[in-house]
């Protein structure tokens, strides 16, 4: 570069030139500029800039075409000598250009958008965390929070109190430190309630998981997934409202706080305080009562058995209870025992804390310990209530509707259903009545009364004396399940209502046998059915049957209900789906018999009565309720029981013609008297039941205002001696009813109503069908309207047209042999056996139904078809009306058959139209073309019309008959001279005296076949 002036000296210049890189510089003032710093060939000079007094320069307007006041020179663009330029004059491209570029750009905003997520989600978490543990209740001083127990009081319906849940503080409770609790004790509750409770921060998440998927699977909530301090959470922090509640809302703040307590306390003292308050039942709270209460010794003396007893009570301490639940207690017992092993197995042993050794439970020590209280006699102890096996009924609803905790922490006022002057009553019938039957070894009785209308229990009595251990007097029979005889026969007819049976369907009495199970295909010995009367009563319609309690009808109509439901149609079917309809829940095994009918199932006598209830309210079934309201001790209401619309159970049509039938006292009169106890001044429907082995006795009848079910027997199902309903159950049934009704109706009791869909229909007294012109009698009966009898054509006697040989109907196929008889509309094998063979049904044929036994014929229950078998039975020499003028006389024919070929007859009568028919001949062997029947001598026939019958019979007492007419010319016979006159020369004159045959021809021998 050239400089057009001299430069001033650097030193004298604010300013200096940059090296000869060519970088720029500053000019000195009065020194003119050049427009490229990098070469002077064609500079334009730049004005020089004005300065100031003291050398500096002045400022100047910036040129309007450089708004920036800033100019590239073009020498910014020029590239370096040693830069080469790509073909194209394409500049290289960076790092960040080209489809990789955009993966990376897009993988960076993609990272920065998922940390912006990331802090979002958090944040929200954060904030929710914090909204929610803001309404947490504190966890400081949780011992002080411990329960402070508030009386729980059980009141019948007028409000007496019947039992008070004392405060444990005044009774059996006393706080013991963790150290003085034996390890035992503490094994068998963490491996029974939490296995990880040493392990876990309050709440086991596994577990919790665990049990979100088994509730959602199960469709309801089968598992809640609650540590021990979870539980302690629950019971000490949460109002009885929240801690009832399931919802997740719930639980999350039940987790937080079992991890804020987990953090706050150690885990012993958690424990320790669980152990101290926990319900053990039968008013013993916390471990040292508890101790105290069942085992007599204190709490670090709990041997293993003892332990794992106890630990087994905390889950449902009234269900739980080894005095009126033993056998469950003890196998709740061992549960807890197995569980110990398993854990054992799994850790090596259960860590109890620092202050004790692991426990170690091998399987041969959960045995050993099981075994030691198998015959432990439990004392029960000495608490007063009144009506006890309400009481605790009572307790066991209410530990299913409350955490067992909260309902002896809340100060429950429970009001029930209980009518205490119905009950008072109730129970001294049964204490009565099972005193006086002593002899016949019985020792126990229950009583059940319900509201059909509602729903409500009146009275419950669950054993003659709640205080006779030696009778197991506290287990409570109303709710045991027992047999209950032929007191379900009024459920079996009802499902053959369903089907299409009516009161007067026909129903044969008659010996019969069965397949046990009701398959045809069961190789097992048929099961033969008896009365209880040992006799048997032919023919009955539905309404005899049941009012009488037959018990082969009874079986026949389970024979065609059926037993268990046919999954392949669309409805439930038989009758075990019929009575878990009508609420019976015990009926769950796949093993009954036809015997089911007779009782050969359980039923409790609550559930049982409860559903004979639903009779008494026109077929709707109300669900039975004991408790009317609960009160907390604030006099706040916190449940209250709202009847629920009646479930349709059963069609309005059938449950009245039951009660008609059961309340018919004319109609059971054969098998219980006109005046038998069953017979009230009021109408009720009834029902008795006995097993055959005599070890249940039952009554249960029902009026439109009081269902009751009475039950006798032995708890220990010993057998009674020989006793029935009439003389067992009934009497307390019978008593109480006139006790209760009119009380409970103010003397109005009400009688049942007749739908509007009932009819009456005249019927055969004896068939149950609209009367034939052979009915001997009539009578009245009720049916539903689109169920009416049996048309008068499908009475018990049939005018039909029969096939002769086959013995089916006859049809188009078979006219040839049809006949027009009467017929016996029977179609019951052992009903046509009885009338056949046994000396009662041969005089029951002709004294009921008018006809004897050669008659006797049973309508067919097919028509023959073409491929029946069918027989040809004809003459084909001589011809019809042939003049027989010579003897013997040939006669050819055809006598065979498709199938079942037994013989065929030869016969004649004199005349057109004989009423004797002397055999001719036998054949045992077909004729299939036409062969000799006969060389016929025609001995003894006198001449004049003939008439031959040929009959085809075959191994099923069918016959097919064509009949062939001629008449016989034969001369008069020639006398013999000679004996004539060497015999009596005296008979000469009288030759003509024997023009026509002889009498002695008509009974000669011949005759009468041999």
């Amino acid at each position: 570069m050239h400089p057009v002036n001299d430069p001033p000296d650097p030193a004298d210049t604010p300013s200096h030139r940059r090296d000869a890189a060519g970088e720029g510089f500053t000019l000195p003032p009065g020194e003119p500029a050049s427009s490229d710093n990098t070469t002077g060939t064609g500079a334009t000079p730049r004005p020089v800039p004005p300065y100031d007094q003291d050398g500096m320069p002045l400022p100047q307007r910036v040129s309007e075409r450089d708004l920036s006041g800033t100019r590239v020179s073009p020498a910014a663009f020029v590239p370096p000598p040693n830069a080469t330029q790509r073909s194209g004059g394409a500049s290289r491209r960076s790092w960040t250009s080209g489809c990789s570029g955009c993966a990376v750009r897009m993988l960076i905003i993609g990272l920065f958008v998922l940390l912006a997520l990331v802090i979002a989600v958090a944040s929200f978490g954060l904030y929710q965390y914090y909204s929610l543990a803001s309404t947490l209740p504190s966890a400081d001083d949780l011992s002080s929070r411990a329960p402070q127990f508030e009386t729980t009081r059980i009141l019948d319906r007028e409000g007496n109190l019947l039992y008070e849940i004392l405060d444990p503080n005044a009774g059996r409770r006393t706080y013991v430190p963790l150290e003085r609790v034996s390890p035992y004790v503490i094994a068998a509750t963490l491996a029974t309630e939490d296995k990880l409770y040493f392990e876990h921060p309050g709440y086991d998440l596994w577990a919790i998981l665990r049990a979100v998927w088994q509730n959602l699977q199960g469709g309801e909530v089968v598992s809640g997934a609650s540590t021990i301090t979870q539980q302690v959470t629950r019971t000490l922090l949460f109002t009885p409202e929240e801690r009832n509640r399931i919802t997740a809302l719930r639980k999350i703040r039940e987790v937080l706080l079992a991890a804020e307590i987990t953090r706050s306390y150690s885990k012993e003292a958690i424990l320790e305080l669980y152990l101290n308050q926990n319900n053990y039942g039968n008013l013993a709270y916390g471990i040292e009562a508890a101790a105290e209460t069942y085992f007599d010794t204190t709490a670090d003396k709990l041997t293993l058995s003892q332990a794992s007893f106890l630990a087994g009570l905390v889950q449902a301490p009234a269900v739980y209870d080894v005095y009126t639940n033993r056998e469950v207690t003890l196998n709740r017992q061992r549960q807890v025992l197995g569980l110990m092993a398993e854990v054992s197995a799994e850790a090596g042993c259960i860590y109890v804390g620092e202050s004790a050794a692991s426990v170690c439970v091998s399987p041969e020590e959960a045995g050993a310990a099981a075994a030691e209280l198998e015959n432990y006699a439990f004392h029960a102890p000495d608490v007063f209530m009144r009506y006890p096996h309400w009481v605790n009924y009572v307790r066991t609803l209410l530990e299913s509707m409350y955490d067992p905790q909260t309902i002896y922490q809340s100060g429950f006022t429970v009001h029930t259903t209980l009518d205490p002057v119905l009950q008072d009553e109730a129970e001294r019938l049964v204490r009565d009545q099972v005193v006086s039957l002593a002899e016949l070894n019985v020792t126990d009785g229950a009583l059940v009364a319900i509201r059909p209308a509602t729903g409500e229990i009146l009275a419950m009595v669950g054993s003659a004396d709640y205080y006779d251990e030696e009778h197991a007097g506290q287990v409570n029979m109303a709710i045991r399940p027992r047999q209950p005889g032929s007191s379900i026969k009024p459920m079996t007819y009802t499902a053959a209502f369903e089907k299409g049976w009516t009161p007067s369907t026909l129903i044969w009495d008659v010996p019969s046998e069965f397949p046990p199970s009701g398959n045809p295909n069961d190789p097992r010995d048929p099961y033969k059915p008896e009365n209880y009367d040992e006799r048997f009563h032919g023919p009955v319609t539905v309404r005899t049957a049941l009012a009488n309690s037959y018990n082969v009808p009874a079986v026949k109509t389970l024979d065609f209900v059926g037993i268990y439901d046919d999954t392949s149609t669309p409805q439930a079917e038989g009758l075990v789906a019929f009575a878990q309809r009508l609420g019976i829940t015990t009926l769950t095994s796949n093993e009954y018999g036809l015997a089911l009918t007779l009782g050969g199932g359980e039923v409790t006598p609550l559930e049982f009565t409860a559903a004979y209830s639903a009779y008494a309210n026109d077929g709707q079934r109300m669900p039975t309720y004991a408790i009317t309201r609960i009160d907390v001790y604030t006099g706040k209401t916190v449940y209250e029981y709202s009847p629920p619309a009646g479930e349709p159970v059963i069609r309005p049509e059938y449950a009245y013609l039951i009660n008609s039938i059961l309340s018919d006292n004319t109609a059971r009169t054969p098998a219980f008297g006109a005046n038998s106890i069953l017979n009230l001044p009021f109408p009720a429907a009834v029902k008795t039941g006995t097993t055959n082995d005599f070890r249940d006795n039952w009554t249960v009848g029902w009026t439109p205002d009081l269902a009751v079910g009475v039950w006798i027997g032995n708890a220990d199902y010993t057998p009674m001696g020989k006793i029935s309903g009439i003389t067992g159950a009934a009497p307390i049934w019978n008593a109480f009813m006139q006790f209760a009704v009119p009380r409970l109706t103010n003397n109005q009791p009400a009688v049942f109503t007749r739908p509007s869909g009932i009819v009456d229909k005249a019927v055969c007294t004896l068939s149950g069908a609209e009367p034939s012109e052979w009915c001997p009698n009539q009578r009245l009966e009720q049916y539903a309207q689109d169920q009416p009898p049996l048309t008068a054509d499908k009475d018990l006697w049939q005018r039909v047209w029969v096939d002769s040989f086959t013995l089916q109907l006859a049809s188009d196929a078979c006219r040839s042999y049809a006949i027009e008889r009467v017929v016996l509309a029977v179609t019951d094998e052992w009903a046509q056996k009885w009338l056949k063979e046994n000396v009662q049904g041969k005089t029951f044929l002709e004294e009921k139904l008018g006809i004897k036994e050669e008659d006797l014929f049973f309508i067919p229950t097919e028509a023959c078809t073409a491929d029946s078998p069918h027989p040809v039975v004809e003459f084909t020499s001589p011809s019809e009306g042939a003049l027989i003028t010579s003897a013997p006389l040939t006669l050819m024919g055809k006598a065979w058959t498709s199938a079942d070929f037994k013989d065929w007859v030869l016969e004649y009568g004199v005349g057109d139209d004989p009423d004797h028919w002397p055999d001719l001949k036998v054949g045992s062997s077909m004729l299939e073309n036409p062969g000799k029947l006969i060389d016929w001598d025609l001995a003894g026939v006198p001449n004049g019309p003939i008439t031959l019958r040929l009959t085809v019979r075959n191994t099923n007492s069918g016959k097919a008959s064509t009949e062939l007419h001629v008449v016989i010319q034969l001369p008069p016979p020639t006398p013999t001279p000679t004996p004539t006159p060497t015999i009596t020369p005296t008979l000469t004159p009288e030759p003509t005296s024997t023009p026509t045959p002889t009498p002695t021809e008509t009974p000669t021998p011949t005759e009468t076949p041999t």
